[in-house]
């Protein structure tokens, strides 16, 4: 396959972000790709993996020579105003070819395309100083039906139809532009449609035109755009708002922009938080003394930031403090508590912070309860509760999943945001996971429950559920990497790909990595590892979810021990296991210390049983006041390792059976099946 991608320098975020993606992989395709674009264009487009940049230099004068022998023709009348194009173009060809066409439409060439002929003194033509400036004069010698017909185009876009026209009150005039070769018509039905022959023209039509002018068209566009087909106007709303704001109308264009946002919100999480963007441009633009600025302002900002962890990062510090400062100032508790989940997330995924995360959600816990709004509560309480999971402090979690599931009601999709379709079955999963954490009753129902609500939800909140019943549940003992989880999680992947969420497809990848590497299947796990190795890779490029990176070393290096390399293994392993300790992580750190200490005993060098006593040790003496069944049981199991490591027969077999029995009373099936294999 040939992909080309013609003038990049134009291209809208959303395509960027699209595009690069998906040309990440193309080095492993028999495909190439062409992109074109300016030399000022610095984009994502430009920063492509395996990338050769080509580098276009103008036309040498022998090839402009060429070029305008084939559009001049051979008379030789045209010497002479050939050498004058020659000398003003500098290389440029689609200049040469404007000016040829200007000459020719001002009667100093006479003739057709390759076949002119030149009967005027050269000294007495003028010849244009520029590119626009020779498709501006261009289009002044157009009819005023013609010209009008041209500018209404131009502020519809590259491309538009005659249907279009008609509803801004034009008698379209179209002929004249196609014989001008400014147009190309590139459809016949079941309407007209034409587009503009390059994107200069179409700049140029554009911005020859008054402001005023301009913006007239723009309002009547955007009445034209609503009136047409009223039941798409909030699929349309970024395109009204856009029209509305050329046209001046800001506070319009702003309500546009957010009710944009509202719709792409669960359909396209990139468009939405360029709306919110867009909008809080506009609200800054307002004057001071609009008495709704600060309210506007603080609206998008506070979306920005609680939607970062959707977008696959975070907001930065001076956003959220920005934010803070407005929520002070005019008294709004409710939108500071919101954008807190998205100054978390961002302490969270840098993957050294989570502590402070932890204490700005406990902040954010507290003044959602002042607040006392259930339906805020319940759309701002998700990321707390990933927060608290992650750094250990389960009886938090749990906590907050039950305020969630009791204010909800039975209603899975109340308090629906962008952060989650479905907050019940969020928080259903969540008290499932903290249960079993804390060896609690109730939480194989919770997972089940929390999957099946999901179906109905979004792609999102399914596959988040899918991966949050099997994906930890399963590193962590508690379930096994059996047939029926692989393919549940498989079924989810092919729906998140369908998704326009690169979290929630992230997500499904790794922790599909995650389960298949726990499969017995050496096929499998390598497919595993390559899962966790490529998202591994895309956190690492874009600095997002690195809190998950220790844990992606962790589970390679545990097949690189399997596979002979133990000492390189165990290296990588105690630098992932440091790291999520530092950063707080704990519930991370226990998966980490259960892989570290079993590969220690298996090298059995000088050391490392003192090394795997001291790790042990260390995991015990966690303070755990609220009970924290995953390391009570993971405890035991080293413990039982460790005495068959010493030759303590005895230890060894009363520490297994304990072990044995504890993990069949919380039913943790992953432990019950490595208990087995120790008696």
């Amino acid at each position: 396959m040939l992909y080309i991608i013609e003038d990049a320098h134009w291209i809208d975020e959303v395509s960027e972000s699209m595009l690069a993606d998906f040309l990440t992989v193309v080095s492993q395709t028999r495909s190439v790709v062409l992109i074109t674009y300016r030399p000022e264009y610095a984009g994502a487009l430009t920063r492509l993996p395996g990338a050769q940049p080509i580098e276009l230099f103008p036309l040498r004068d022998s090839e402009t020579a060429v070029l305008l022998a084939e559009l001049l023709g051979p008379d030789p009348s045209v010497d002479e105003i050939g050498a004058a194009i020659a000398s003003r173009v500098g290389g440029n060809p689609f200049f040469a070819e404007e000016i040829v066409r200007d000459l020719s439409e001002r009667g100093v060439l006479r003739g057709q395309h390759g076949d002119y002929a030149c009967r005027t003194d050269v000294n007495q033509v003028s010849v244009p100083a520029t590119l626009q400036a020779a498709i501006g004069a261009r289009i002044d010698r157009l009819d005023p039906a013609a010209k009008r017909t041209l500018s209404a185009a131009s502020v519809i876009g590259s491309r538009f139809d005659t249907e279009l026209l008609i509803t801004l009150g034009l008698e379209p005039v179209t002929d004249e532009l196609l014989r001008a070769e400014l147009i190309d018509q590139v459809k016949a039905t079941p309407c007209v449609q034409y587009a503009f022959r390059h994107p200069l023209i179409h700049a140029v039509a554009y911005e020859s035109q008054l402001k005023s002018a301009r913006a007239e068209w723009h309002r009547r566009l955007a009445d034209a755009i609503q009136q047409r087909d009223p039941d798409s106007a909030e699929e349309n709303a970024a395109l009204i708002a856009e029209h509305l704001q050329a046209a001046g109308e800001l506070r319009a264009a702003y309500g546009w922009h957010m009710r944009s946002s509202a719709w792409s919100t669960n359909r396209d999480i990139a468009a939405a938080r360029i709306s919110w963007e867009r909008a809080r441009k506009i609200a800054d633009l307002l004057p001071e003394d609009d008495p709704g600025r600060t309210a506007m302002r603080i609206a998008p900002r506070t979306m920005l930031c609680v939607s970062a962890w959707r977008a696959g990062h975070g907001t930065s510090s001076g956003q959220f403090d920005e934010l803070r400062e407005l929520c002070a100032a005019a008294g709004d508790k409710a939108s500071l508590a919101i954008a807190m989940s998205g100054r978390a997330t961002e302490l969270l995924w840098s993957g050294r912070r989570a502590r402070e995360s932890s204490r700005l959600v406990s902040e954010q816990m507290a003044l959602l309860e002042a607040i006392g709004d259930p339906m805020l509560t319940i759309g701002a309480a998700y990321v707390a509760i990933v927060v608290k999971h992650m750094t250990g402090e389960f009886a938090d979690a749990l906590r907050w999943s039950q305020t969630v599931i009791d204010l909800a009601d039975g209603d899975p999709h109340m308090g629906a945001n962008f952060a989650m379709g479905s907050p019940l079955a969020a928080a259903l999963n969540f008290r499932g996971a903290a249960r079993y954490s804390l060896g609690l009753r109730g939480w194989r129902e919770d997972l089940d429950a929390a999957v099946e609500m999901a179906r109905s939800s979004d792609p999102v909140t399914h596959a988040l559920m899918v991966v949050g019943k099997y994906g930890a549940a399963i590193e962590c003992g508690v379930l096994r990497a059996e047939d029926c989880p692989v393919r549940e999680i498989e079924e989810t992947l092919q729906i998140a790909e369908r998704s326009s969420d690169d979290t929630a497809l992230g997500s499904v990848k790794f922790f599909l990595g995650l389960v298949l590497t726990n499969r017995d299947d050496p096929a499998d796990r390598d497919r595993g590892l390559e899962l966790i190795t490529q998202m591994r890779d895309v956190w690492l490029r874009y600095q997002s979810r690195l809190y998950l990176v220790p844990v992606a070393d962790v589970i390679g290096a545990q097949e690189r021990a399997r596979r002979g390399d133990r000492d390189g293994a165990i290296a990588v392993m105690r630098k992932a296991t440091d790291d999520l300790s530092h950063a707080g992580l704990l519930a991370s750190w226990l998966g980490a210390i259960e892989v570290l200490v079993p590969t220690l005993l298996e090298r059995g060098d000088e050391g490392d049983l003192a090394e795997a006593q001291i790790a042990t040790d260390q995991l015990a003496s966690v303070r755990a006041p609220d009970g924290w069944a995953l390391r009570d049981i993971g405890v035991l199991r080293l413990r039982a390792l460790l005495a068959r490591a010493q030759g303590d027969v005895v230890a060894h077999r009363a520490l297994a059976e304990r072990y044995r029995a504890m993990a069949i009373s919380l039913g943790f099936e992953g432990h019950i099946a490595m208990a087995d294999s120790m008696t």
